[in-house]
């Protein structure tokens, strides 16, 4: 007999593979935008604001201008754009990007997926080793807070109008299309470790994925286990992607928690897990399939007040990209 809500497990698959081919299709527009100017003969397509999501840092520093100036960067303003979309979700929603739309995230799991098939388990680093290690995503999000923090606002206003920041959705393509021995090497060990630990850029690196979790404490949806209706069967803890004792909590309230129902989709008692809206006796149980359904609507809806209030699409001239990316490329063939 099949358990109650295991359909949310085929769904989240689902939606992460819809985001993640819909990345690798953003990916290859942009691809195919850059070649363009690097070679006479190439057609022109069309920009894909969304690639400036793999710009974050550049989405806090157009986040800061804009709440102290009123102005979005013109330059990269799908950028600033999704970043507070992301935040926005992340606030309502906890980890749900993380859970549900990183593509990042996907790729980590079926890394970690693949590696506990073929060594038939993870591992796990457990005790102080792993609160330390969950530190540094938090110190390497605090070095960045505080680099653009203290970055007085006229140096921004600069960097903003300058060639290198047009060009630095073309760099960080070249990052990896280009990359380095070092770059390699680097992607090579995470990827390896990855396979031994589950989510292991996630849990232990990724400065993002620590802003999103402090942002999520301030979420009111959360996991509620009701202990009348638990029978401890271990499931929920055992299934857990974030290795959180779910079994041992009322509620789950964990940063690290990305919202992936994987615990209530496992449970096999009725009314032991519930998704919650609300806080204390105020919160009720809703229907665990509208987490992806809110989450998702209201991921897109503040990208289509970006896109209403003509703060997608970039700014920066044709003309502009016909002198700067090719100087770009000749950057990289002199290394």
């Amino acid at each position: 007999m099949s358990l109650p809500r295991t359909y949310l497990r085929p769904l989240r698959y689902a939606v992460q593979l819809a985001f993640l081919l819909l990345t690798l299709f953003i990916g290859h527009q942009f691809y195919q935008f850059v070649k363009h100017f690097e070679a006479a003969g190439n057609p022109f397509v069309q920009r894909p604001p969304s690639v400036d999501a793999f710009l974050p840092i550049g989405g806090l520093m157009a986040f800061k201008y804009f709440l102290l100036t009123g102005i979005v960067d013109p330059v990269h303003p799908s950028g600033f754009i999704l970043f507070v979309s992301i935040l926005g979700v992340s606030l309502a929603m906890k980890k749900g990007f993380c859970g549900w739309i990183c593509p990042v995230g996907t790729l980590s799991q079926y890394v970690w997926t693949a590696g506990e098939k073929v060594l038939g388990r993870n591992f796990r680093i457990a005790g102080f080793t792993d609160s330390a290690l969950r530190s540094l995503k938090y110190v390497l999000l605090g070095l960045f807070v505080l680099a653009i923090g203290v970055m007085p606002m006229w140096s921004m206003a600069m960097f903003f109008i300058g060639d290198y920041y047009k060009t630095v959705d073309v760099r960080m393509m070249k990052f990896f299309t280009e990359m380095t021995g070092t770059t390699m090497w680097v992607l090579i060990a995470l990827a390896g470790l990855s396979i031994l630990y589950k989510n292991f850029w996630c849990r232990y690196l990724c400065p993002y994925g620590a802003l999103l979790g402090l942002l999520s404490r301030f979420s009111p949806v959360k996991v509620r286990r009701n202990e009348e209706n638990c029978i401890h069967c271990h499931a929920c803890t055992a299934h857990c992607p974030t290795m959180i004792d779910v079994e041992k909590k009322d509620v789950v309230k964990s940063a690290e928690c990305f919202g992936c129902m994987t615990c209530v989709s496992r449970c096999p008692s009725k009314g032991a897990l519930e998704l919650t809206v609300g806080s204390g006796k105020k919160s009720r149980a809703v229907k665990p399939w509208l987490f992806p359904v809110v989450l998702i609507v209201l991921f897109y809806l503040i990208i289509g007040i970006g896109m209403t209030t003509d703060n997608w699409h970039s700014k920066v001239p044709y003309e502009d990209y016909q002198a700067l990316i090719p100087a770009v490329q000749k950057d990289y063939m002199k290394h």
